[in-house]
């Protein structure tokens, strides 16, 4: 392209390409590009311009060349699919009236910071240094497939809006970033898509909203992370998943606002997450499901959870913060899966590491509590025979309970109408108490059962007595051989 092509605009921006210059059309600096549509023709440049430029423009001896332009109303579309481009590329708070297609080009660094783009075609794109797009605004799709980003790509305040598109608004699934995911403020209408990403550094999501309704928000499947993901804040309608992700550090989800009603909420269902932090925000709305997921510290306040959560097979090392059993219990009462022995098991566990092994035992009695609910009759009554004696093993005082009750009301029935004895001659000197703990123990004699017998009514007290006693010995042998399989 002739320099004599050119529009004075044109012309003032292809003679500072050579020596790196940055030209800024800008008449203040808060001009919003959004009205950039009415922009005159000194301010506007053919993305065919800048296009010649990339591709073949001149260097200046001892000069690094560049394309610097800010305030530019870029006509035409830029289209730079598989090119390389060895200039750094900055096209801030400019206005393109079409989509710029990088589709599997090769760049130095490209930064769209606070311009206004109808969308971006950049699929399997490769940037050597980092990609800006620090509050820039997007009507349509984002495609950023398979990029490889040597550094950071930076989203901070950025928007994206196309919640009718049909399909993921901002693409970022297979993507490869050596350093960061930078976006604090983000805002998205319609699905994000990070399925497969590797992230080497860690993700900045903090006070984002992502708005997909009735969907996913953020499809984060098998992501890789090197450090951690920080959300906090966050607000989210549509489901969060972090199904297979890999997340070394911190899960971040403090104070979030996570809505997908009738459905899930939050899916890290098979994840492996160094720390996953929910607490201080507001009570999912929609359930959550962390099924096989495997989390170092499992930071859960219990006002935050949903009424339905799917916790098969999930393993934590520690649980935060310390709460009482009973707020626990009420999160597995819960479990969409029914009946998970594995999720009393971890949480009595997480109990035990602490050293409150008083609620441990509170967790395995609910355990057997529960479990009891899924047997035939006839188990459901044995264990409510164990439940009551000694509380499944878990309460050994109440089997002394049940002995002095016992007691005392054996010897009160035959201290006041003692039995006859058998041989008056040989006959021991009768003793209510030793009497009823012949009567009560199955193993232990005194000499007084024997000895003695009675008749009628204090026959069948007897015989009550002998019943109960080998009921409330089973019961513990029971309860006390679980409790030391189990430890």
């Amino acid at each position: 392209m002739e320099i004599n092509e050119l529009t004075p605009a044109e012309a003032r921006v292809w003679r500072a390409f050579p020596r790196g210059e940055r030209v800024d059309f800008r008449a203040a600096d808060d001009e919003d590009p959004a009205e950039g549509g009415s922009w005159g023709p000194e301010r506007t440049v053919r993305a065919a311009v800048l296009r010649a430029l990339l591709l073949g423009g001149d260097r200046a001896d001892g000069e690094i060349a560049s394309l610097g332009l800010a305030g530019a109303r870029i006509t035409g579309s830029l289209e730079l699919q598989y090119a390389t481009i060895e200039h750094p590329v900055r096209l801030r708070h400019c206005h393109f009236e079409e989509v710029p297609r990088c589709y599997a080009a090769r760049l130095r660094e490209l930064n769209l910071s606070e311009s206004v783009l109808p969308g971006l075609v950049a699929h399997a794109i490769r940037v050597d240094g980092v990609l800006r797009m620090t509050r820039t605004r997007f009507h349509g799709l984002v495609r950023l497939a398979g990029a490889e980003i040597a550094g950071s790509l930076y989203l901070e305040g950025a928007r994206i809006d196309a919640p009718d598109a049909g399909e993921p608004v901002l693409q970022l699934n297979q993507a490869v970033l050596g350093a960061d995911l930078w976006a604090p403020g983000l805002r998205v209408r319609g699905q994000t898509r990070l399925t497969g990403a590797s992230v080497a550094g860690r993700i900045g999501l903090a006070d984002a909203e992502l708005d997909a309704p009735g969907g996913v928000a953020l499809d984060a499947q098998y992501l890789s992370v090197g450090s951690g993901v920080g959300a906090r804040c966050l607000r989210a309608r549509g489901r969060l998943d972090f199904r297979g992700a890999r997340v070394p550090g911190t899960l971040d989800l403090l104070h979030a606002h996570l809505s997908e009603p009738g459905d899930t909420a939050l899916r890290a269902s098979s994840s492996v997450i160094g720390e996953l932090w929910l607490r201080g925000g507001e009570r999912l709305t929609g359930a959550l499901n962390l099924r096989r997921a495997r989390i170092d510290h499992l930071t859960l306040a219990p006002e935050m959870v949903p009424d339905q959560v799917c916790l098969s097979d999930l393993g934590y090392t520690a649980l935060s913060p310390h709460e009482p059993a009973a707020h626990r219990l009420a999160m597995l009462e819960r479990d969409g899966d029914g009946y998970v022995p594995y999720a009393y098991e971890q949480l009595a566990a997480s109990y035990r590491r602490i050293g409150d092994d008083g609620a441990a035992r509170t967790v395995q009695l609910a355990k057997q509590r529960r479990h009891r609910r899924t047997l035939p009759w006839y188990g459901r009554l044995w264990g409510h025979l164990q439940d009551a004696a000694v509380g499944y093993g878990f309460r050994p005082l109440r089997a002394g309970g049940w002995l002095l009750s016992l007691l005392a009301a054996g010897s009160l029935a035959y201290g006041l109408h003692p039995p006859a004895p058998l041989k008056p001659s040989e006959a021991p000197q009768f003793n209510p108490v030793f009497y009823t703990l012949d009567l009560l123990l199955p193993i232990v004699s005194f000499g007084q059962e024997s000895a003695f017998a009675p008749k009628d009514h204090q026959q069948w007290l007897a015989y009550l007595l002998i019943v109960l006693g080998w009921i409330l010995a089973s019961t513990v042998i029971a309860g006390v051989t679980r409790t030391v399989n189990r430890q």
